[in-house]
């Protein structure tokens, strides 16, 4: 499917997608199709998935040496089905992505059908605890949402996790949670910053060049400062992961709030697919 694709081609995609604006092609007005036999579509996708993309993609959808991995990659699998049907249609300019302007309308639709079976979103997960549980765990005591958001609730200053686990193992995730990432890079620690006119933000530095400082306060709001303003710049030692996790949480809490994470972005996946994975557009 990318004759020309290299390793590094997934980032460009990214960077291409947003620059052509994937919002507006979510919008594109497209003919709706009529329901049809699943299995048929089942069938149909497998087939033109194979004779259409698998040569780059492989079967599997997992890439290869000439194409991405575009069934666990956490950045396709947020593609909706209009911006996924938009790429097949239309490529990606100035990559290997071509454009497949051959193909009907209903062989897009069982593509992008098939890529969400690819992508594991119906599967039937084994959680290794209480996703409940977890829930509290992750709100209460743990404090993960002080500074991370899952389906909309929780904090700005670190990364959305709500559809984390789909690209991770059980493992991983515990061990994400427990021997989190340390180091010396100013982006994975606080830092408190003082204006000459006594204003103090305290935030992650999200950019920084040699004459200006952009920093992501806790309440997600972006401030802009000139360095030629700053009165003071501390780091706090600490990495905003707290580091006591596999002492302070049990083993049953580990188990529990993975298991949340897990059921969070099944439950994110599996809503996104039934709504759009034959008419959403």
């Amino acid at each position: 499917m990318l004759p020309s694709a290299r390793p590094q081609f997934a980032l460009l995609l990214v960077a291409l997608w947003a620059a052509n604006g994937l919002a507006a092609w979510s919008q594109t007005p497209r003919q709706n199709l009529p329901q049809k036999n699943v299995k048929l579509i089942s069938t149909q996708g497998k087939q033109t998935f194979a004779s259409t993309c698998a040569n780059c993609h492989g079967l599997d959808g997992r890439g290869g040496e000439r194409a991405p991995n575009i069934a666990d990659r956490a950045n396709v699998r947020r593609l909706s089905g209009a911006q996924i049907s938009h790429i097949i249609e239309n490529g990606v300019p100035g990559t290997g992505m071509p454009a497949f302007h051959s193909l009907e309308p209903s062989d897009v639709q069982a593509i992008v059908a098939h890529l969400r079976t690819l992508q594991g979103r119906k599967r039937t997960l084994k959680l290794p605890g209480d996703p409940d549980h977890g829930e509290t765990v992750f709100f209460v005591k743990g404090g993960c949402s002080g500074c991370h958001m899952i389906a909309g609730k929780g904090g700005f200053i670190a990364s959305d996790l709500s559809g984390y686990s789909g690209s991770y193992a059980v493992e991983q995730i515990r061990s994400a949670i427990t021997n989190p990432t340390r180091g010396s890079d100013p982006q994975a620690r606080l830092v408190t910053v003082t204006t000459r006119g006594g204003e103090k933000i305290i935030g992650r530095i999200r950019n920084e060049d040699n004459f200006s400082l952009q920093l992501e306060a806790l309440d997600g709001i972006f401030y802009s400062v000139r360095k030629s303003d700053l009165e003071a710049l501390e780091y706090n030692s600490q990495t905003l992961m707290p580091s006591d996790y596999s002492s302070t949480l049990s083993p049953d809490d580990l188990n529990d709030v993975i298991s949340y994470l897990m059921k969070a972005a099944q439950v994110t996946v599996e809503t996104v697919a039934a709504s759009e994975t034959f008419e959403d557009e």
